[in-house]
């Protein structure tokens, strides 16, 4: 009797340590590579979070899509398989419908007014809807605004675009902006490149540093800058692992990544004119000055799309172009 039961306490203390180290390991996934906006967020949130848990609180960050696209990731978020992620808001409008709001065309002016509105109450409730789908919004992080590359003809008007075929993200708004300017819209999973070196695609749209690190000035001749969305990344937690956590540690952890996206954010600002003048001086043939006001015209009256008729989604659009303007 005395054996079995101290194998019994060992085997209850063996669960028992195995639990916690379980509950101290968050696993935390972003799509992309080393050195990518999301990555500077998870590297950023690791750093400070284990150092402020002091070492009670490990992260391990799956990189390069490990883990699936941002998709797969999300769905894993939900299910609390994954706990954590930084994830373009693209994807995120196939979960709740209200993210859609965030890819409006031509919204936001500058990072400025972004910052303004996303770390304000319309932001606030934005990631407070997301609760709904299963997810803790925690905070913003940067992508950046969005430039049009391709390899078929330099682009300067909307008429420039037709017929294009265009890599977009898995998000309803991006899709309906392509279709709006003459483009032909194709979904892919990242990375693209090598879709981009096949020709299965013309051309993409990502903020200059993607066009950089993923070098895509080795198989992408043209370059403009349209600047016609600003894409956010949005920092989110598993709601149902959220809900397990004791307060101190949901500030902490929430504390940490705020800091670690606004560290990204400052990093990021200014550095597009380096990214500018690499991608020129690889030989990328680069429209400054396109004529933006014909890019608005055409896309004017996407607000008026069924994309937009759910009456959450349309008195937040509503909200947000009254807000900048």
């Amino acid at each position: 009797m005395h054996r079995a039961l101290m194998i019994a306490m060992v085997m209850v203390l063996t669960i028992i340590f195995q639990t916690a180290s379980a509950a101290t390991t968050i696993k935390l996934a972003v799509v992309t590579k080393p050195g990518s906006a999301q990555n500077i967020v998870a590297e950023r949130f690791k750093a400070l979070l284990e150092a402020q848990s002091q070492g009670d609180i490990k992260i391990k960050i799956f990189h390069s899509g490990s883990r699936g696209n941002e998709t797969d990731i999300l769905t894993q978020i939900q299910k609390n398989i994954i706990q954590m992620g930084v994830i373009t808001a693209g994807p995120f409008d196939s979960f709740d419908p209200i993210v859609r709001v965030l890819h409006y065309p031509f919204l936001f002016k500058d990072s400025q007014e972004a910052d303004r509105i996303l770390d304000g109450p319309l932001g606030d409730e934005i990631l407070a809807s997301l609760e709904e789908s299963g997810f803790k919004g925690l905070c913003y992080s940067e992508n950046g605004f969005r430039n049009l590359t391709n390899n078929s003809r330099p682009v300067q008007t909307p008429g420039d675009v037709k017929g294009l075929r265009i890599r977009v993200m898995e998000s309803a708004v991006h899709k309906a902006i392509w279709r709006t300017l003459g483009a032909n819209p194709m979904p892919m999973p990242w990375p693209i490149y090598t879709e981009l070196k096949q020709g299965v695609v013309d051309g993409q749209e990502n903020p200059l540093w993607v066009v950089e690190v993923y070098r895509f000035y080795e198989i992408q001749k043209y370059l403009t800058l349209t600047r016609h969305v600003y894409s956010p990344n949005i920092d989110v937690a598993s709601l149902s692992w959220w809900k397990t956590l004791d307060p101190r540690t949901r500030e902490l952890i929430q504390k940490c990544m705020v800091e670690a996206a606004r560290f990204q954010r400052k990093d990021f600002r200014g550095k597009d004119a380096v990214w500018l003048k690499l991608l020129k001086e690889k030989g990328m043939l680069v429209q400054e000055t396109p004529d933006i006001e014909s890019f608005r015209a055409k896309v004017a009256g996407m607000k008026d799309m069924d994309l937009f008729r759910n009456p959450r989604v349309k008195a937040m659009l509503e909200k947000l172009i009254q807000a900048t303007q």
